[in-house]
């Protein structure tokens, strides 16, 4: 979709008191992806338990925090039935990947390493609660969702309960919320190939997307249908952004649209559609705590030996914005 739809350069202090929902498990990878050794080990501590996350986790919360921003992190539960072939294919394609990276080390080609390192990367359960209890000292709400972490931010969202969702995809907008925030607080150089490029975070208003793509949001889940979701991976072949948005124009209707394509997928266009259309709810609490700075040194300093030093300066760097105006955290509950 990122052919079709451009969204608009922003800045962290636009998003100064706004609660923003973030899909949790999406930044989880990336951090278990990103913050590597040379050879593509992940950061462990001295028993041998991997921190990565943790770390950061820790320190792109405390920017936002210090930013102003109110983060809301919402977590996986079961995914629908229909996606068991999708997580059965990511599943081998990282055993491939592990397979790989022993490989690349053993003839020590680290940057090979690393890369095959990046692609095996996996969330387990162990991961899911070190990272709930560290937001938890940090005074932020944790929501556990009942499905995709990503449905429940954007139903939030659609209530107007956060004020937009954080994550690097689209799928937010099929899901119908309002605001999609991507790179939230990834700014900076990046490198994409032999050049480094600049960025920035980036949001999508819902509302503007439909009108310059002059389509409905039945359409808009079409549309993405078509080019492929996580239920569907690569979606309708012969169906690239642009014929798919021409088809979804033309058609309009969901029975319109599968009776145009060969639907060569073992779940039914119909299951997919009612998913985005109507996420599943839940009860969720989004009431902010208070920073125990006490509990952070003890699960990150004393318990996964991260540096007492960095640790405090970075609450001592949070206490000082607090001071120049910015509310505290016991301030955020309304």
């Amino acid at each position: 979709m990122t052919s079709l739809v451009e969204g608009e350069e922003a800045t962290i202090e636009q998003f100064f008191d706004k609660k923003i929902a973030v899909d949790a498990y999406n930044w989880i990878y990336q951090f278990l992806s990103i913050i590597r050794q040379p050879d593509g080990e992940p950061l462990k501590d001295s028993r041998g338990r991997i921190t990565s996350h943790l770390s950061g986790l820790f320190y792109r919360t405390m920017k936002l925090m210090e930013a102003g921003i109110k983060p809301i992190y919402v977590f996986d539960g079961k995914p629908p039935e229909f996606k068991r072939a999708t997580a059965d294919q990511r599943r081998d394609v990282r055993a491939e990947a592990a397979r790989e990276w022993e490989e690349a080390l053993k003839r020590k080609d680290y940057e090979a390493a690393r890369k095959y390192a990046q692609r095996a990367v996996t969330i387990t359960g162990e991961i899911v609660e070190q990272s709930k209890r560290l937001l938890e000292a940090m005074g932020l709400p944790a929501v556990q969702a009942p499905s995709e972490g990503e449905a429940l931010c954007s139903l939030m969202c659609r209530r107007s309960d956060v004020y937009a969702v954080a994550t690097q995809d689209y799928d937010s907008l099929l899901f119908g919320a309002t605001r999609l925030v991507r790179n939230l607080s990834i700014t900076g150089k990046k490198k994409r190939g032999s050049e480094y490029i600049t960025i920035n975070p980036e949001m999508l208003v819902l509302n503007k997307v439909l009108e310059q793509l002059e389509i409905t949001q039945d359409q808009l889940i079409l549309l993405g249908i078509l080019i492929g979701t996580d239920y569907n991976p690569g979606g309708v072949p012969g169906y690239g952004p642009k014929k798919a948005l021409e088809l979804v124009r033309e058609k309009k209707t969901l029975h319109a649209v599968k009776e145009s394509v060969i639907w060569d997928f073992d779940v039914d266009m119909e299951d997919i559609f009612a998913f985005f259309k109507k996420p599943e709810d839940a009860d969720y609490d989004i009431t902010f705590g208070k920073l125990s700075e006490e509990k952070i040194v003890k699960m990150l300093c004393d318990e996964h030996d991260f540096s007492e030093e960095r640790i405090v300066n970075a609450l001592k760097k949070y206490k000082e914005s607090k001071g120049e105006g910015q509310r505290s955290l016991g301030g955020w509950v309304k």
